[in-house]
């Protein structure tokens, strides 16, 4: 397998870090700490370039959120000033090489990747697999957390050999104690996340030429005629996420694809797509606090708008008029 180096001088270059910049800045120019950045901007930029080279730089500490939607866990976050630019800079050099080694149905965090991606790609294989076919559904025990710091970096090593790179790669993993968690929040952690269950997706599709196989984050899906050879894949997967990535599964379903697959916000049958329970509560209550939350001056005008439009926009990709028409967005 390909090492790469010579990657550090592209990400200290300067235009590479300006553009790392606009990409961490996108959709937040209104915040202070961002507002204060812009009033030094080039300087700004060149001492993040100059930490890099002399190597003075190193991952700030975290601030700590608890959310409860879409369910509980913690989200860690970083300045934006080194940490957020600095991570852009550095997935500017990875993004296309580490996009490189994914398997073509690894989505999440991917150019073309997303949600609906994954959705239809998903249509597509309930009809391929036929009349009658099953669903092994799994996915990981507190996925992030659960990510084991010194197994991460070998699997980093294997795919980049630039010492400068890797002195900062191993900062960015390593910035969190205890040995393992990859803190959701931080831009490089989905990419990370990816990387080490690339180990997986490889065995299935390689060892076990699994040909119905998606992948999105620690969700995944195999869909196959053969009930049994699916129930023989869940304790082949338990055993390889044990062994070899210090992972459990938290679920293992298996059932017939005529049930609908719910996956990815969305329930998947062979002939149309609903949206799950749980998304169409969470969107109700979102609709319902979107009036109160503007008035309050919480949210902007702009910000008021695009949630609508996202809602539509996710809406619009399954079977909802009725649903649409209860949130009064169904048009005639």
């Amino acid at each position: 397998m390909k090492r790469h180096g010579n990657l550090f001088e592209k990400i200290t270059d300067v235009d590479n870090i300006y553009l790392a910049y606009r990409k961490a800045r996108k959709g937040k120019s209104w915040q202070n700490t961002i507002s204060r950045f812009d009033d030094d901007l080039d300087e700004n930029i060149f001492n993040i370039r100059d930490s890099l080279i002399e190597k003075t730089f190193t991952t700030s500490p975290y601030t700590e959120k608890m959310i409860y939607e879409p369910k509980q866990r913690i989200i860690y976050k970083l300045p934006f000033n080194p940490d957020r630019i600095v991570q852009h800079a550095l997935m500017n050099a990875l993004e296309p090489i580490w996009n490189s080694l994914f398997i073509h149905d690894s989505y999440s965090c991917r150019k073309g990747k997303g949600i609906h991606a994954g959705s239809r790609r998903t249509m597509d294989f309930i009809r391929a697999a036929g009349a009658g076919a099953y669903c092994l559904k799994m996915d990981i025990h507190k996925f992030y957390p659960s990510i084991d710091h010194d197994i991460l970096f070998k699997i980093v090593q294997r795919k980049i050999k630039c010492p400068d790179t890797l002195w900062l790669l191993e900062d960015i993993i390593y910035s969190i104690p205890g040995g393992k968690n990859v803190p959701i929040g931080n831009y490089t952690s989905q990419w990370l996340g990816n990387l080490y269950l690339n180990e997986l997706d490889q065995y299935l599709k390689h060892k076990h030429k699994i040909k119905h196989y998606i992948r999105y984050c620690d969700d995944f899906i195999l869909l196959n005629q053969d009930k049994k050879f699916l129930r023989r894949m869940a304790e082949v997967i338990e055993v390889f996420l044990a062994d070899r990535l210090g992972l459990r599964p938290s679920k293992n379903d298996l059932f017939p694809v005529r049930q609908g697959i719910d996956f990815l916000g969305y329930r998947h049958f062979p002939d149309h797509i609903l949206v799950r329970k749980s998304t169409s509560k969470r969107i109700k209550r979102r609709m319902r606090d979107l009036p109160s939350q503007l008035a309050r001056g919480e949210i902007t005008a702009d910000q008021y708008r695009s949630s609508i439009a996202s809602t539509e926009g996710w809406l619009l990709w399954a079977n909802s008029y009725n649903f649409k028409r209860s949130l009064g967005l169904a048009y005639a």
